[in-house]
């Protein structure tokens, strides 16, 4: 049994396809946070029709959205973002609980770089998920995964219409300055919501040379929303980002070694 993840991005949606190709049984997997543009519940059905079956969707026993992760004081930090580990990473760790086995897991990470690097990471701290790339594999970029599913008929979500680089939540903690101020012209009740939030409990998603910067203190003038790009969440963590591998993700770029080689 193969679990896919599907995260309502386009490269998960695209590699939750490839793997139904490849395998006789596939189970999908979504995990809803709460806290998601409202236009994913019309690309996950398009991408249910576009699968012939159904992906089942999973959420956290204890918090609704971001919002209620947030508030318990843990934003942000050198150790990632409370709001993966909560609603993502220990609904992840259940369902793997009640399965007790799986012959893989697969991942929608592209052939960027900094996904590779991702991949590698991933793989590297977490062997026992047996995770799969089948898009690294068939070296497929995040624009060929949307060229796939514009030939398939299939409409991107908003998020990326909007001019967003990845279908995250809603005011993600992990994004810059730029990000912020464009979710505070897109979404100013999510941007004044986790303002409200960072002065309750004392802590903040920014960061700049002189310390932590409060969002209502943020500039609008601030920030590149173009440049800062923002790793779509995929279950782990900030910390797991980290381009320490350089030399084999170069191997991998360059087809020397494959992804599934990387000890």
């Amino acid at each position: 049994m193969i679990i896919a993840w599907f995260s309502c991005g386009v490269t998960s949606a695209v590699a939750c396809k490839i793997a139904l190709s490849l395998y006789k049984d596939v189970q999908l997997y979504y995990i809803e946070t709460g806290s998601c543009h409202p236009d994913n519940a019309r690309f996950l059905s398009d991408c249910e029709k576009w699968y012939g079956q159904p992906i089942h969707t999973i959420r956290s026993d204890k918090y609704t959205c971001v919002a209620d992760v947030l508030r318990k004081g843990w934003i942000n930090g050198p150790h990632g973002a409370a709001c993966t580990l909560k609603p993502k990473k220990e609904v992840r760790y259940k369902l793997e609980r009640e399965l007790q086995h799986w012959d893989g897991q697969v991942w929608g990470f592209d052939l960027d770089p900094k996904e590779i690097n991702r991949a590698i990471r991933f793989k590297q701290q977490y062997p026992d998920a047996k995770p799969l790339f089948p898009l690294i594999e068939r070296q497929i970029t995040k624009p060929d995964a949307m060229g796939m599913l514009w030939k398939a008929g299939i409409k991107q979500p908003v998020m990326y219409s909007m001019g967003y680089n990845n279908n995250n939540c809603i005011g993600c903690p992990k994004g810059g300055m730029g990000y912020w101020n464009k979710i505070r012209k897109d979404f100013p009740d999510v941007f004044n919501e986790v303002a409200q939030i960072e002065r309750d409990v004392g802590a903040t998603c920014l960061k700049d040379k002189d310390g932590r910067i409060f969002l209502d203190e943020l500039p609008p003038w601030r920030g590149d929303p173009v440049e800062e790009i923002i790793p779509d969440c995929s279950l782990i963590c900030q910390i797991e980002f980290q381009e320490i591998i350089d030399r084999q993700v170069e191997r991998v770029l360059k087809g020397e070694i494959s992804i599934n080689d990387v000890a």
